[in-house]
């Protein structure tokens, strides 16, 4: 009998021996993509005003992650992918709004058609865009949102080329997203030659994470910020970066002009 009762006990514990016990939440694993003075990556750390509200965040929920910095097409794809993933600064648009549960919002930016400076461009609205060639970033959501408008893109697998196609007339305008702040025109010495032609959209960006995600993370995550937002915790941490000084991008660093993607 009590070789029968030790066993019942066994089996109602399983196999870690803590029957009732909650399961601990699992690991975030976040990803995000290398956009100064947003997001950037020192070493082991990663930094930025987007990059310390998340660390806020986590630290006020108490939730074990990490975050990766990638290219942005395999960051968004992980945390479509992967059941603990998550990606930001995400757009929240009507395509993804099924894909993810939702974070934030954490950021705001424009999205801008920049030209070279000695092109005497004459756009009032995107319309008037149509038929001029558009350099994007490919997998970025003014690439779909432009492609989806019948526009004419051409996609680059880093958006830093695109500047450079639009100095050598390989296209006619760079759809990107700007911030105040952000200086990636100063950063890369494009400066003076290239140059705000239209805003044609704005646009506030999220923590997206993958569908099987708690909602209980979820809005413990979304709690977090709320209270982040009325204490004055967000503008704290943005205001942090506002003398940035932006340095020349390495080669190949994949450096982007836009937090949300």
């Amino acid at each position: 009998m009590v070789k029968q009762l030790l066993l019942v006990a066994g089996l109602l514990a399983g196999p870690h021996g803590h029957a009732g016990l909650p399961e601990a939440p699992p690991q975030l694993f976040i990803t995000t993509e290398h956009a100064p003075p947003a997001i950037m990556a020192e070493g082991e750390r990663v930094l930025g005003y987007s990059s310390d509200k998340i660390h806020e965040i986590m630290a006020r929920t108490g939730l074990s992650y990490s975050i990766d910095v990638l290219p942005w097409k395999r960051a968004y794809t992980s945390a479509v992918q992967r059941p603990n993933g998550c990606v930001y600064a995400t757009t929240r648009t009507p395509e993804r709004e099924p894909l993810f549960k939702w974070v934030g919002p954490t950021d705001e930016g424009a999205w801008v058609l920049l030209g070279r400076a000695d092109r005497n461009y004459q756009l009032t609205t995107l319309e008037d865009a149509r038929g001029l060639r558009i350099g994007t970033y490919n997998g970025d959501v003014r690439d779909d949102y432009l492609r989806a408008r019948g526009f004419t893109v051409d996609p680059a697998p880093n958006d830093l080329l695109n500047p450079q196609k639009l100095l050598m007339n390989r296209i006619d305008l760079w759809a990107t997203g700007l911030r105040p702040g952000g200086g990636v025109l100063e950063q890369n010495g494009f400066a003076g030659k290239i140059v705000p032609v239209l805003v044609f959209n704005r646009a506030k960006g999220y923590l997206a994470c993958n569908r099987a995600v708690p909602d209980a993370l979820i809005d413990k995550m979304n709690a977090a910020l709320d209270a982040m937002n009325r204490d004055g915790t967000s503008r704290r941490l943005e205001r942090k970066y506002d003398n940035w000084t932006p340095r020349k991008a390495a080669d190949g660093d994949g450096a982007q002009a836009g937090p949300a993607r």
